[in-house]
């Protein structure tokens, strides 16, 4: 029996839950991304006492690295790592664009050639990533730009399954190349739930002592000039 929690502050919905052997249990969202530091605590305990178990019950936590929010992941993971070296337990940490791969590949793993996941970074820049029916990465996930993202779509073979930013660039992109949008961005827990135990039976944990959010760019800052 494992009791895994996941927390995902990587988008626009904050996510705590609890799976019990591939299975929600629990779970508890915040659609204030600016107040996942001063919630995500709160949820945990709330997540933790609908499912009926103390701290000290969990075998393991499940974070999103991202990509998504700088501060976002950085809560997230710096929340993980904490609960991690706590209670001495391993840590998984998920890619956001597998995981919305996954739902498609789980629920049509042989209605599909390829399943991808795309997101907007800002206008005109995505993070992108595909897979095969298997979940082997097809295109690893990468920060792109929009002029270099058709030539990524072009050797995909077959139908392929896209989850993510429905935008009305991305579909003419890809609409060509016998695409079908599933539109969703948010990660599905059920899918998340069985993938993150598939990966604890495998023994499929981080390094606590290095382990990085999944930015996949560089962070954008704006400069100012100093005005005499």
């Amino acid at each position: 029996m494992a009791y895994i929690l996941h927390i995902d502050t990587s988008g626009d919905v904050g996510t705590v839950a609890i799976s019990k052997d591939g299975v929600v249990i629990s779970s508890m969202l915040n659609a204030d991304t600016r107040n996942h530091a001063a919630t995500i605590n709160l949820h945990i305990a709330k997540a933790l006492q609908d499912a009926g178990i103390g701290m000290a019950d969990l075998n393991a936590v499940a974070v999103c690295g991202g990509p998504g929010s700088y501060t976002g992941l950085r809560i997230g993971l710096a929340t993980a790592k904490g609960i991690c070296y706590l209670l001495d337990k391993p840590l998984m940490m998920h890619h956001r664009l597998l995981l919305l791969a996954l739902q498609g590949i789980y629920n049509h793993k042989n209605e599909y050639a390829a399943f991808a996941g795309i997101l907007t970074a800002r206008e005109g820049e995505y993070y992108f990533a595909s897979y095969n029916n298997n979940a082997d990465a097809i295109h690893e996930p990468q920060h792109i730009v929009e002029a270099d993202l058709q030539p990524l779509v072009n050797p995909i073979q077959g139908k392929c399954l896209l989850a993510g930013d429905m935008t009305a660039a991305i579909q003419a992109i890809f609409k060509p190349a016998n695409s079908v949008f599933s539109g969703n961005t948010t990660i599905d827990l059920p899918t998340w739930a069985t993938y993150a135990a598939e990966q604890y039976n495998c023994n499929e944990f981080v390094n606590l002592a290095n382990i990085e959010p999944f930015y996949l760019k560089q962070v954008y800052t704006h400069k100012t000039k100093n005005v005499n």
